[in-house]
């Protein structure tokens, strides 16, 4: 099989498990929280055509992949409205918390399942199977979108949090980024490690959360396999 087209079989169903739940997360604690929007135009539905968007789940993420560079990208935003929150500060930051703390469990799960599923000698270096590369693909993906959302740029889960635990007038002059939020990373993560390879921005600053995390899920998965 096609190398290119193999990495998308596997990749592209994952990258949408990942984020239609990272979604769906979003809008059902909203509505456990008081802001039935989500729920109201239909958005809990585990159906990734609600959710997916052509450019910034499937296209951008297979070209960046296919190209080495970072991977992310993004889904329709699900609709809060904070105002109908009970509290609303608070319940905006735990809102914003629920769609990376799901693809945190989701990448828990799929350690468990390498664990309960793959043979030790596949923890130690040896040959995947498809099913065990696709494994790691899952925990890989699912880690690497929690870390990305957490970034603390608008308009990414991070940015909420860090704009509630913000006292209110660094909270107004903080969300005057939110128009720059997507040039400000396209910047950051692309055209200047283009422009300048050594500053090494993405080895620095990327990918050691990322290569930590994803050792961590592993311990699991080695523990579960009784490595």
């Amino acid at each position: 099989m096609n190398e290119t087209l193999f990495l998308a079989i596997v990749l592209i169903p994952s990258l949408i498990v990942a984020i239609v739940f990272h979604e769906v997360a979003h809008g059902w604690v909203a509505n456990m929280l008081g802001d039935p929007t989500a729920k109201d135009l239909k958005r809990l539905s585990l159906n990734p055509l609600r959710h997916v968007d052509p450019v910034g789940t499937v296209i951008l993420p297979g070209i960046l992949a296919m190209t080495g560079a970072p991977v992310f990208g993004w889904a329709k935003p699900v609709p809060v409205n904070f105002r109908r929150l009970y509290n609303p500060r608070r319940d905006m930051m735990v809102v914003a918390a629920a769609g990376p703390g799901t693809n945190i469990v989701l990448a828990l799960i799929g350690a468990v399942l390498v664990g309960m599923l793959l043979p030790a000698d596949a923890l130690a270096g040896q040959p995947l199977s498809i099913l065990g590369f696709a494994l790691f693909m899952f925990i890989s993906i699912n880690l690497f979108l929690a870390l990305f959302n957490l970034i603390p740029l608008p308009p990414f889960d991070g940015s909420h949090i860090v704009e509630g635990l913000l006292p209110e007038g660094g909270r107004r002059a903080y969300a005057k980024l939110r128009p720059f939020g997507f040039p400000l990373l396209f910047l950051l993560l692309l055209v200047i490690p283009w422009l300048f390879p050594g500053l090494g921005i993405v080895e620095r600053f990327v990918l050691p959360p990322f290569e930590w995390a994803q050792g961590e899920f592993l311990k699991v998965a080695h523990a579960i396999a009784g490595g």
